[in-house]
């Protein structure tokens, strides 16, 4: 919708043809976006034809569980060198990598750059100030991605640490479980002051060890995105841990819902990266256990406080 209002010729694309042909008909996403009219002047379809690989930018946005699938039925008609744009935030379970490295994978040496940082749909399609950051292992793509995207209410900085981004940007949904836990708990800003500082001092200490910036993690697509997910009502992550605060299990939550929470699956890829490379992650491995192990939240909380007491400095040097 925002590319459509600059002016571009838009297409999208949707791999569910019941669901897509429903949109194209109502001009409505009601389960992803409700409330917003989509533009007539887009092309909405499920057909994946030569003809949809005329274009300059592909925006990839397919939650992480599924994008190596919905890859494969684009590979029959992608155009190698077609610039692809990730907006997707997840690691994958079985080979931990990241969406533009899936993307690769998948599709080989293409033109990826990414777009994330702290952007629920619903204020960008209501047109509130947004700002995000464009990244690539080449930067002359993330300019491109900053030229196309920037508007007078949706701001584009540059950042050339690709990997400290998509980490980032993936990485807080985990934390955000927790901030819906507390919310759940009814704990107060305390608690949430001290997850998100904290949370964030943990995504800092594997993402440094797997080769990002730190400062990186100070940015959008660290500490921004993870103050946006730890406190918007929008959140999908921390609605789901509110639920599970509240008494609710996981499978029951995860049904009840019409989207994905990537932080869910995410929590599986954080753990075993930090188990593998040795790296220190207190609040995701408690959310590991209340999620995927039992474990009430309480205990989890207590296991937190009760932790050998250390230097903050340890994390800020």
């Amino acid at each position: 919708m925002l590319l459509s209002k600059k002016g571009y010729s838009v297409t999208l694309w949707g791999s569910d043809h019941v669901y897509t042909d429903s949109i194209r008909e109502k001009r409505v996403n009601s389960k992803y976006l409700k409330g917003f009219s989509i533009p007539p002047e887009i092309n909405i379809t499920s057909d994946i034809s030569p003809a949809l690989m005329d274009v300059q930018l592909i925006v990839s946005a397919t939650p992480t569980p599924y994008l190596r699938s919905v890859l494969m039925k684009l590979k029959k008609v992608y155009v190698d060198g077609v610039h692809i744009v990730s907006v997707t935030k997840g690691i994958e379970n079985d080979t931990l990598m990241c969406p533009s490295a899936i993307i690769i994978n998948v599709l080989g040496r293409q033109p990826v750059s990414v777009l994330l940082g702290p952007s629920h749909a619903e204020e960008v399609a209501r047109g509130l100030p947004t700002t995000v950051v464009a990244s690539s292992e080449n930067n002359d793509l993330a300019r491109v991605v900053q030229d196309t995207f920037t508007t007078d209410r949706f701001r584009v900085y540059t950042n050339p640490d690709m990997l400290g981004v998509e980490l980032g940007a993936a990485m807080k949904n985990v934390i955000a479980i927790a901030s819906g836990i507390c919310d759940g708990l009814k704990f107060g800003d305390n608690s949430k002051a001290a997850l998100i500082t904290r949370g964030l001092a943990e995504i800092s200490r594997l993402g440094v060890v797997l080769g990002a910036k730190k400062s990186t993690f100070s940015g959008l697509t660290g500490l921004g995105d993870l103050i946006t997910t730890c406190i918007s009502p929008y959140g999908r992550n921390r609605w789901v841990g509110e639920q599970i605060g509240k008494g609710r299990n996981l499978g029951e939550v995860l049904e009840s819902m019409s989207q994905i929470a990537e932080g869910v699956w995410t929590t599986k890829s954080v753990i075993s990266l930090s188990r593998k490379l040795n790296v220190e992650m207190p609040i995701t491995q408690e959310i590991y256990h209340v999620l995927f192990t039992g474990k009430n939240p309480l205990e989890a909380v207590s296991s937190l406080m009760m932790r050998v007491p250390r230097s903050e400095v340890e994390d800020l040097t």
